[in-house]
């Protein structure tokens, strides 16, 4: 792995931080690597990432099994280049020089492994989209 400084930061942010930020944050990991630095909060978090969450990522070959639902803070949002909300950006502080996006996506939280993969699917294509402008950017 390169010592590089990453290319951006991003935070992903969903109320309980145990299901749809944990399987985009663990996308991004799985694709970017360490060109990117990935971070996951949540206004009200969750005690446990949501199983049907992890199972349906292990599917898709990332491990999100030891991945812990966090506190959304301010500093967080501040070390952020992007901040990606999913469907609660209201509870996030708004800072200048950020790019905030809001991703509107169904919550897994109660559901089975079934109803969580069209959902991770889903968030699967937004994570390579949201790198190849990541990348775009660094060569722009």
């Amino acid at each position: 792995m390169s010592s590089t400084t990453p290319l951006a930061s991003v935070l992903f942010v969903c109320v309980h931080n145990a299901g749809r930020s944990q399987m985009a944050a663990g996308f991004l990991r799985h694709l970017a690597g360490d060109r990117v630095e990935v971070r996951s909060a949540g206004s009200l978090p969750a005690d446990r990432v949501n199983p049907a969450a992890v199972r349906a990522m292990e599917e898709a070959g990332v491990d999100i099994s030891d991945a812990e639902p966090k506190i959304l803070t301010a500093e967080a949002v501040q070390a952020s280049d992007y901040v990606i909300t999913m469907g609660r950006g209201d509870a996030c502080p708004v800072f200048p020089g950020r790019k905030y996006l809001d991703w509107a996506l169904e919550d897994p939280a109660g559901k089975g492994v079934e109803a969580v993969r069209p959902i991770r699917d889903e968030i699967r294509g937004r994570v390579e989209a949201l790198v190849a402008e990541i990348d775009a950017r660094r060569r722009g």
